[in-house]
């Protein structure tokens, strides 16, 4: 049995695993999916590791521990691992930081602005559009799912992008970049880059937009479960 530590996006909660964690606990795995403290404003990276690792608890996973950071928790998910032995380090349509580096530079550090320009055109999209959730998030979730994460949404503080990476290397954790063929937000194009650049690695591609794990849930498991 592998514990599962599932770390939500920005403006989230633990609820947007919801759908997955049915999954994992089905087949036998424990799921710890905390919500961080998106709405705190004087919550920074280390606030949130601290959530996390509180949520955790103490002693040792049997089956090992397998960190899963959604969107923006990749900004603080390398952090953990080096705090709390992490088995595998999965970085599901994620912000890949590198030490030092702060969350509000990553956006124009990787050219993100750029590659959703791109990718709203090569749908026929309107890249005005960019800021409107229907259409950069909830494209492809269930409606009724969809609905009720609009009821779930939090007010998400700057505070935590405005932190330095305080890692001096990529952790030495087995990590695994997932990213989704429909993301409106991180491109696969844009994920593919990132990875190789600052990781050295491929992405998995799962399919769905950049809440997989509300839309495309069963693709989502069955990647936790090859890593576990």
């Amino acid at each position: 049995m592998a514990t599962f530590l599932l770390l939500h996006g920005a403006a989230s909660s633990g609820w947007y695993w919801h759908r997955v964690e049915s999954l994992l606990v089905a087949a036998g795995h424990r799921v710890v999916a905390p919500d961080l403290p998106a709405d705190d404003p004087d919550a920074g990276i280390d606030r949130y590791v601290a959530t996390a690792l509180d949520a955790l608890g103490e002693g040792a996973e049997d089956g090992g521990l397998v960190v899963v950071a959604q969107s923006m928790a990749g900004v603080f998910a390398p952090v953990l691992a080096t705090r709390r032995a992490t088995d595998h380090l999965v970085l599901l349509a994620a912000m890949v930081p590198v030490p030092g580096e702060r969350g509000h530079d990553w956006w124009g550090a990787v050219g993100q602005a750029e590659a959703q320009r791109r990718r709203f055109v090569g749908l026929g999209l309107d890249p005005s559009q960019v800021d409107d959730p229907d259409v950069v998030y909830g494209h492809d979730v269930p409606a009724e799912v969809w609905i009720e994460a609009g009821r779930r949404v939090r007010e998400q503080s700057g505070r935590p992008f405005g932190d330095p990476c305080p890692i001096e290397c990529w952790p030495s954790v087995p990590t695994t970049v997932v990213a989704a063929a429909d993301d409106r937000l991180f491109p696969l194009e844009l994920q593919r880059r990132v990875a190789h650049e600052r990781l050295g690695l491929k992405v998995v591609v799962v399919p769905g937009g950049h809440l997989p794990a509300l839309s495309e849930p069963s693709a989502v498991a069955e990647v936790l479960l090859g890593v576990a």
